[in-house]
């Protein structure tokens, strides 16, 4: 298991990256082997665009691929910082909407990445219940164990923005 900053233990995902919805994946940079072992996620040519909300160095994706960097944290966020999570949001849906295949990352593919995939959904017309419902059915019941982003998802990306911006 590996913590990440003041939250609890969170085990690695199964998986280097899951499909929630056809052709909009999330992932993150590593994951546990079917043998237990932590492995290092490295992004080749599988997907068409890539979204990267933390960047670790020799995790690709290979040249040739579409790379969008936005790094946030996985805590509170300014005015600026989910302003840029909606227009990845919005380029993802975009994206799936051409025909092209997108996996959104972060560290695990738990939180950061899980904002992004369910703003996108809900710009799909899915409530935010929904969208965090299937992205934690189909990448890891700890998707989006982040109550912040939880909140920012319910009250409206748009909304929290504005909140935070008054904020500030």
């Amino acid at each position: 298991m590996r913590t990440r900053g003041k939250q609890p233990d969170v085990p690695a995902p199964d998986n280097a990256w899951s499909e929630i919805v056809p052709g909009l994946w999330m992932g993150g940079h590593e994951f546990r082997s079917h043998a237990g072992q932590l492995e290092f996620a490295v992004v080749r040519e599988e997907f068409d665009l890539v979204q990267t909300l933390l960047r670790l160095p020799g995790h690709g994706p290979g040249p040739g691929v579409e790379h969008q960097v936005w790094p946030i944290p996985d805590g509170p966020l300014d005015g600026t910082q989910l302003a840029g999570v909606m227009r990845l949001a919005q380029a993802a849906g975009d994206a799936l909407e051409a025909g092209r295949t997108v996996l959104v990352r972060c560290f695990h593919g738990y939180n950061r990445s899980g904002l992004v995939v369910a703003h996108a959904l809900a710009r799909r017309g899915h409530s935010a219940e929904e969208a965090i419902r299937l992205i934690r059915s189909r990448r890891s019941p700890w998707a989006l164990h982040n109550e912040l982003f939880v909140e920012y998802l319910r009250a409206g990306l748009s909304t929290a923005r504005l909140l935070e911006e008054l904020a500030e």
